[in-house]
């Protein structure tokens, strides 16, 4: 005999193809190839050109995105009261969780390859604060904002989702990606000073 939790687990879809419904799998797809396919072309052509610029394009998005996130839309939703801002996290945070990785690893691994490619020491100074600053970077983003985002997806998906939570752990990570950027335009200074 199949009780009626049983028939409800079985009904519900998986954690990670509700999260892929709610991003919209288009920009899911999107959000994931793009850069990663412009990364592998950059890497198999050997283009140099092509590899900066991928570098240059995804690190401008990732920090960008940060700092609009930090700066912008943390104050809107900070004015908010948490039923309307757990509805706008509801619909980016499925976003972001694809998009924000992706140009964080495309972003440091086109780095790390160009920095190669133009003869940088991965021993100097200047190399070792921006490798410095990508640990930090990883460690927010992995540690702090990424688990986050689970515990908001958990209550997407529960029976009776706690907006309260919800609005709290939006808005934490909103401010995460404003501290965020502020290490990126660090990042952004030593490679200014690294190419002079």
């Amino acid at each position: 005999m199949v009780t009626e939790q049983v028939r409800r687990q079985v009904a519900r879809p998986n954690t990670l193809t509700s999260v892929i419904r709610m991003a919209n799998p288009v920009f899911v797809g999107a959000a994931i190839v793009l850069p990663g396919g412009m990364l592998t072309y950059a890497l198999v052509s050997g283009s140099l050109f092509f590899l900066n610029f991928v570098h240059i394009m995804t690190g401008a998005l990732w920090t960008g995105i940060d700092l609009f996130m930090g700066f912008v839309l943390g104050p809107v939703l900070g004015g908010m009261d948490p039923a309307s801002r757990a509805a706008i996290f509801k619909r980016l945070v499925p976003r972001m969780t694809f998009l924000m990785p992706v140009l964080a690893a495309v972003t440091t691994t086109a780095g790390l390859q160009l920095a190669g490619r133009l003869g940088y020491s991965l021993t100097s100074p200047k190399v070792i604060a921006a490798l410095v600053i990508t640990g930090i970077l990883t460690v927010q983003g992995f540690g702090l904002l990424l688990p986050n985002e689970v515990r908001v997806f958990r209550q997407l998906l529960s029976d009776k989702p706690d907006i309260g939570l919800i609005s709290r752990l939006g808005m934490r990570n909103a401010r995460l990606g404003g501290v965020q950027g502020l290490f990126q335009i660090a990042i952004i200074f030593i490679m200014a000073i690294i190419r002079l």
